[in-house]
């Protein structure tokens, strides 16, 4: 079976439904994965997005902030959720599909501004939520699986604008990339995205600070599509939908995709 996916930090989807219906009219994912929803679950326009096709989702949701949603044409059964350093955060849904792949869908913490836990609680809660997930990965040892989301993280060089200047951002720092890598090796994750676009710099998020994003071009890839080793081969046609970054109010991520075939 082929399919599309695409993972998307909107930044409020009930702000943002339009340029929801957007994607899903221009771009046809077969599977849309949402971050930072800012919605509870019975507010999403679920219905909305089920008459433009996409009649199968699971979900979880708070009011205000975090919050994840797949969107799916395919057919897909809930696989669960997990809260991560119990946080009583929406941060994490599981969906299958009916040939057999698990498809996560993850919001890790952005971790505040100092990269420092003594003095920055939401950046040690950061490091403690992919510490749950490295161990939790290292306990069930996910197969057939594809992790995406907004990872809030940047790992390698040519994954930020100024590699040297950002070494002390959140976002980019050591420790943060080591919980990242211990993370994705603990589940036997492959970068689907770099498997498929190994060199040169690649960015997801641009910040709204920037008079002129475009120009400015600082930008970081903090959103990710991950596949096991044992499916990992299937996947192909990894790109990020820059463009989505300049629509009418936009949120400051562009979907990236990817397309499996099983």
């Amino acid at each position: 079976m082929a399919f599309s996916l695409a993972t998307w930090n909107i930044n409020s989807v009930r702000l943002r439904a339009e340029l929801v219906l957007k994607l899903l009219a221009e771009e046809a994912p077969d599977v849309l994965c949402l971050q930072e929803c800012k919605s509870p679950v019975e507010k999403i326009p679920l219905e909305v997005f089920a008459q433009a096709g996409y009649g199968y989702a699971v979900a979880r949701g708070q009011k205000g902030y975090n919050g994840v949603a797949i969107l799916s044409k395919l057919p897909m059964e809930e696989a669960g959720s997990q809260d991560f350093a119990d946080l009583g955060h929406a941060r994490h849904v599981a969906g299958r599909l009916e040939n057999g792949v698990t498809v996560h869908n993850f919001y890790v913490p952005a971790g505040g501004d100092v990269a420092d836990r003594a003095v920055n609680e939401k950046f040690g809660q950061k490091l403690d939520y992919l510490t749950d997930m490295r161990d939790w990965f290292h306990r069930e040892r996910p197969e057939k699986s594809i992790l995406v989301g907004d990872l809030n993280i940047a790992p390698r060089e040519d994954d930020v604008w100024d590699h040297k200047k950002l070494l002390k951002v959140v976002s980019h720092t050591p420790i943060e990339v080591e919980h990242l890598a211990q993370t994705q090796e603990a589940g036997d994750w492959v970068d689907v995205t770099r498997q498929d676009i190994p060199e040169g710099r690649l960015y997801s998020w641009w910040s709204y600070r920037a008079a002129d994003w475009d120009a400015a071009d600082k930008g970081r890839r903090l959103d990710h599509v991950w596949a096991t080793s044992d499916i990992a081969q299937s996947a192909g046609n990894s790109r990020i939908l820059r463009s989505a970054r300049g629509w009418e109010k936009p949120s400051d991520h562009a979907p990236v995709f990817a397309e499996f075939d099983l």
